[in-house]
């Protein structure tokens, strides 16, 4: 955020939004106003002429009011838009609203608009902001490996009183900025973003104030990661855990943790996949870029709270030395596991990620990200995330920002009986669960038993909404960046 004397300058992908206290000289630009869902629009008179009052009036008669956008062509370098906005509409649905307005204008010829904050009715806390929350989010587009980029460039000017704080607008940032890293990171190819490279990438986040710290192969051995390392070594590249710790409180209160899955690439290892849509697989280290996201955001808007996030770096490839099916090794918790298929690999790396960050930090709690299995996405979808967790309260929790934030999730069972699936006859457990059914919850079980301290501990299944081929409310397709303002609300409703 650049200051200036009178506004503020903020830039987003194609995107640019300014804040003026009055009209600017040129009122040339297209007008963006606010009416209930009955479309009166006898508040306006006050910001638009006589003239414009009575044609727009007129033609409401015979207008389309399903939709929540209506356009009006006051000449052919002018239109003024009707938003309809109820009054009892909660922030995600402005974050919405925003969104499909940004839909809508982002092809047609005009690029400079103004949005008159003071024609709202609905007087709520930060509706604006939430508003343009949602146009930012859904203006992200990746276009870093094409030759020919789109140059056009859309300017909101907002003027009028009600307006986001330069405190609420902080925080909106931070949180645009963690969600567009964290696709950022989803979008990169698996040649680009390998293991190496991420490890690089995030020990640059320094620069935001947190603290981060790599263990490379060599550490993680002598620590005894085997069930991590053994996922990583049919690959060129290295293996990597990095922690990223932010300190927002001056007392060493108990942090909360957050863990992702970071498997770059993933073929299957020696259990290869098909072929066909593989090449999705560079979205595999989704729960990790979550993480990273949140830590991000977290570190920009100096969130009061004491935070940890733990990704486990590897590449799954089916090499000389790969891992093979039968192979028994032991995880950072003494626990053994037998590896009956190599493609049931990220468990394996959370495993050892789970039990270091219970043991080196004794969080409040521990959430865990990963887009672990295709059952999740059979059982929900894209439409929820399948929640996992020994603790009713985070539970809870985790439900109601997901509802708030439109980033939802579904709690799925977790039972002792289902540990007689992944009980192995050569090793403590097995990785998978050969008897078939209940592919999630197994996963999840198997988690489960490397929280060894009794931790309230949360697992989110994020398969069926890490990516999206065709786009969602708040994205323009591809990388979603979920789980990142799911979990800031989280922070910020129960924890700073």
């Amino acid at each position: 955020i650049t200051f200036y004397s009178r506004w503020v300058y903020l830039k987003f992908m194609s995107l640019k939004i300014s804040y003026k206290n009055s009209y600017p000289k040129n009122k040339i630009d297209n007008l963006l106003l606010f009416v209930d869902e009955n479309f009166d629009i006898s508040h306006l008179k006050k910001y638009i002429s006589v003239n414009e009052y009575a044609f727009i009036n007129d033609l409401l008669k015979v207008s389309d009011k399903k939709s929540n956008n209506v356009f009006f062509d006051i000449s052919s370098k002018k239109k003024i838009i009707l938003v309809s906005a109820k009054k009892n509409l909660k922030n995600s649905d402005f974050e919405g609203l925003g969104a499909k307005l940004y839909d809508q204008i982002k092809d047609i010829k005009q690029s400079n608009f103004i949005v008159n904050s003071d024609s709202i009715k609905n007087t709520s806390k930060n509706i604006i902001g939430y508003f343009l929350h949602g146009m930012k989010l859904k203006s992200y587009i990746f276009e870093k490996y094409k030759s020919k980029k789109k140059n056009k460039r859309i300017t909101i000017t907002v003027i009028g009183k009600n307006i986001p704080t330069k405190a609420d607008q902080l925080k909106f940032t931070a949180i645009e900025e963690g969600t567009f890293y964290a696709r950022d990171l989803v979008s990169e190819p698996g040649n680009i973003l390998h293991p190496d490279e991420y490890a690089k990438r995030l020990n640059t986040l320094k620069k935001f104030g947190l603290k981060i710290n790599i263990l490379n192969e060599q550490k993680m051995k002598k620590l005894g990661m085997n069930t991590l390392l053994g996922v990583g070594q049919g690959s060129i590249r290295g293996s990597y855990l990095v922690t990223m710790e932010w300190k927002g409180l001056k007392n060493n209160s108990k942090p909360l943790a957050f863990v992702g899955k970071g498997v770059c690439f993933d073929t299957g290892g020696i259990s290869l996949k098909p072929a066909k849509f593989m090449e999705d697989m560079t979205y595999d280290m989704a729960g990790s870029a979550t993480v990273v996201g949140l830590m991000k955001s977290l570190a920009l808007k100096k969130a009061k709270v004491n935070a940890i996030g733990v990704v486990g770096l590897v590449e799954n490839m089916p090499g000389w030395n790969a891992q093979r099916p039968g192979d028994i090794v032991k995880s950072y918790s003494g626990k053994t596991v037998e590896i009956l298929n190599t493609d049931a690999e990220g468990r394996l790396v959370l495993a050892d990620a789970i039990t270091y960050t219970e043991k080196k930090y004794k969080p409040k709690f521990i959430v865990d990200l990963a887009t672990l299995t295709g059952a999740i996405i059979v059982s929900l979808g894209s439409e929820y995330a399948g929640l996992f967790s020994n603790d009713d309260k985070l539970s809870n929790q985790l439900i109601d920002v997901g509802e708030k934030t439109e980033e939802k999730v579904w709690r799925m069972p977790l039972n002792k009986n289902y540990d007689k699936l992944i009980d192995s006859k050569n090793a403590d457990m097995q990785n998978i669960n050969y008897v078939g059914g209940a592919g999630s919850t197994t996963a999840a079980q198997f988690l489960q038993r490397f929280i060894l301290n009794k931790t309230p501990w949360a697992h989110l299944d994020i398969a069926g909404m890490a990516f999206s081929k065709y786009g969602g409310a708040l994205n323009s397709g591809g990388a979603t960046g979920y789980g990142v303002r799911l979990l800031n609300k989280l922070v910020e409703d129960y924890y700073e």
